[in-house]
């Protein structure tokens, strides 16, 4: 992996999102837990244009304690090979299972976080904020009705991104 300007990236993040999936990861090397996320957004907020990831967690989530406890997460993406094992770790609970392992993933402790050793892409994100989703704020029922049914709204975090590695140039300009 080497690290990179998030200046010199190129890449529709839509598609990381939406497409290729991530991995949102947060712990230490006593104990970490990952999940396999597909709503995010990538850009610039507050100060000099500075690099932000926002994910949305559920309440019923176990990775949410890590990303809740934790000042750092990170958003990892896959090679397409590895679709199997994100479905996986978007399915199953760490708290029953060491589903890292059992995904055949690779933790690497470095930048106060985790990240995986497969990853193609990774961006370090120190927590900057959070906020739960709340029902006053929706302006469109169908919406609402269609994700939120039981009143299980989202946290929703947003992360400075403070590093970027990647592992070739797939995603330089």
């Amino acid at each position: 992996m080497k690290e990179i300007n998030y200046k010199d990236m190129k890449f529709n993040p839509f598609n990381l999102f939406g497409d290729e999936w991530m991995l949102v990861t947060a712990g230490n090397e006593q104990k970490c837990n990952t999940m396999t996320v597909s709503w995010g957004h990538l850009g610039c907020l507050w100060g000099h244009n500075d690099p932000t990831a926002v994910v949305y967690l559920r309440q019923s989530r176990y990775t949410k304690e890590f990303v809740d406890r934790e000042g750092y997460f990170t958003l990892c993406v896959m090679d397409k090979s590895f679709k199997k094992q994100m479905a996986y770790l978007g399915s199953a609970s760490g708290r029953d299972e060491d589903k890292i392992s059992k995904a055949g993933l690779t933790p690497v402790y470095a930048d106060n976080t985790v990240w995986f050793e497969q990853a193609k892409l990774v961006l370090v994100c120190k927590k900057v904020f959070q906020s739960e989703l709340q029902e006053s704020g929706f302006l469109c029922q169908d919406t609402l009705d269609q994700h939120y049914a039981q009143g299980d709204f989202h946290t929703m975090y947003v992360g400075k991104i403070e590093k970027i590695l990647a592992r070739d140039d797939e995603y330089l300009g």
